[in-house]
């Protein structure tokens, strides 16, 4: 397939056929010649091409400066399709579906929390659960859990595990609409039945930072960040294996349904079905239901969290001032309007990897955050750097709202474990005054930071498109790794 920049940042794959498959869009790369020359080391191009050949994909299908190869749909990949009749498709949100970032605030400053670092990660690591298969604190009946879910955040404030601005400052205020627990196996219930409340393992993570540079200090103020070296607190994790069994037993369903309907797709990991059926509708019920699964899974750390802190230093939440800046999801599909060709269309926006950043004005964006733009959050490595930054218009022209999750892998765990021996990676990051608690050293392997791209690069080519605008530096001072 024939690659062409059409523009700074801006690559473009045009409509072409893929053997029996026609291209109904064309596909559009946001990157620099760094990052194009890692996108193309894998199938991230050939997955979003194919995503571009999906019945009422409108526009354009987006591979962004963090994209690599996933399961069906590369990650870092957006697509919208016709809200009504088009493709729905799980492998374009993904496996840990409402897998998500949250960025605290706090008073405190480096000098204050400096020597504490290593006391508040191991505290950290012991009141929230961590590692491959962890169970969470809390035990549930299926009752219980099939409230939570079909409740979302609303659930955690009426049991005490939030307060009223976690959810303003919440995308969707913490719950999706259209969750019906009735739809979700048993199985799924079993597997996340004792995973609320826990980080998991991979790339997720809990994580001391401190601002590093403010580059626009007046939004900078209006989100809570007033200056260099304050302390924050970043959480990244999703919907554990409750959302993982969602997602398994839909492909199942939607699988068995392509059948029925006479769909033909260029790789089987694309399945889909139309979205006026009612599979299509079964499975947006479950997205929903482990959508708010992952929304509570995080207010629960959070709310431990901010246990750890309030003990440590003798003060409450407000006397910290440990609250939530914002909270994203990056892997779910919404359904939205955007501008199609001159047209108000609605579309299945397909996020995977990817992270909503609406502009200034947008109706979505909670209100005292509406002139500035809705905050994007983009983490990277345990070694480098995440990035606060907020929504532009551009965004909605050139990715349906939509910027960048991460840094993006360029190499596979695997690869990354017989490279980088666990030691090395510790040793390295005690070198930048970076503490490191995790729940197994083949973690810390595979997630070293060399398996990833450059973050600061990724995040530039979102702020030079006028995707996003770059707001605040944050760089690592401990982290807890599943």
């Amino acid at each position: 397939m024939k690659v062409e920049k059409i523009d700074n940042n801006i690559y473009e794959i045009a409509p072409e056929r893929k053997g029996k498959f026609q291209m109904k869009v064309p596909v559009h790369i946001y990157a620099n010649d760094y990052i194009i020359n890692k996108i193309k080391q894998d199938k991230t191009l050939d997955q979003i091409s194919n995503v571009a050949t999906l019945k009422g994909i409108k526009k354009h299908a987006i591979a962004l400066s963090d994209a690599h190869q996933g399961y069906g749909f590369c990650i870092g990949g957006v697509a919208g399709t016709k809200a009504d009749t088009g493709m729905i498709s799980p492998g374009g949100v993904g496996f840990d579906i409402n897998c998500g970032v949250r960025l605290l605030r706090t008073n405190l400053k480096e000098k204050d929390i400096k020597d504490d670092i290593p006391q508040l990660i191991n505290q950290l690591y012991r009141n929230v659960p961590s590692g491959l298969g962890s169970s969470g604190k809390i035990n549930l009946s299926v009752n219980q859990l099939d409230e939570l879910v079909d409740n979302g955040l609303n659930w955690a404030l009426d049991n005490g595990y939030a307060v009223e601005k976690d959810l303003k400052h919440c995308e969707d205020n913490g719950f999706l609409e259209g969750a019906d627990s009735g739809l979700v196996s048993q199985k799924a219930k079993q597997r996340g039945n004792g995973q609320v409340g826990s980080l998991g393992s991979g790339n997720h993570f809990l994580e001391i930072q401190k601002v590093d540079e403010i580059y626009n200090p007046s939004i900078a103020k209006k989100l809570g960040i007033t200056e260099e070296n304050q302390v924050t607190v970043m959480i990244h994790t999703g919907s554990r294996a409750y959302g993982h069994q969602v997602c398994s037993d839909s492909l199942r369903m939607i699988e068995k349904a392509m059948k029925k309907y006479n769909i033909s797709i260029p790789d089987r990991q694309l399945a889909c079905v139309p979205a006026d059926t009612n599979e299509a509708q079964n499975y947006l019920s479950q997205m929903a239901c482990a959508a708010n699964f992952g929304f509570c899974n995080r207010q629960l750390i959070t709310h431990w969290t901010r246990e750890v802190f309030e003990k440590f230093y003798q003060k409450d939440i407000d006397a910290l001032d440990m609250h939530l800046i914002y909270g994203v999801c990056h892997n779910i599909l919404k359904i939205e309007e955007h501008d199609v060709n001159g047209k108000k269309m609605k579309l299945n926006v397909h996020r995977k990897g990817a992270t909503r950043a609406f502009p200034p004005g947008h109706s979505l964006i909670p209100q005292d955050y509406r002139e500035i733009g809705q905050p994007a959050l983009i983490p990277g490595t345990m070694g480098s750097a995440s990035y606060l930054c907020v929504g532009r218009e551009k965004a909605m022209e050139l990715s349906f709202g939509s910027t960048a999750h991460g840094a993006g892998r360029v190499m596979s765990r695997k690869s990354a474990d017989r490279k980088w021996p666990a030691r090395q990676v510790q040793n390295d990051l005690s070198q930048k005054n970076i503490f490191l608690k995790a729940a197994s050293m083949k973690t810390i392997a595979e997630e070293a930071p060399g398996a990833y791209k450059d973050v600061h690069q990724v995040v530039q080519v979102s702020h030079d498109l006028g995707i996003v605008e770059k707001i605040a530096k944050l760089t690592p001072m401990g982290v807890v790794k599943g």
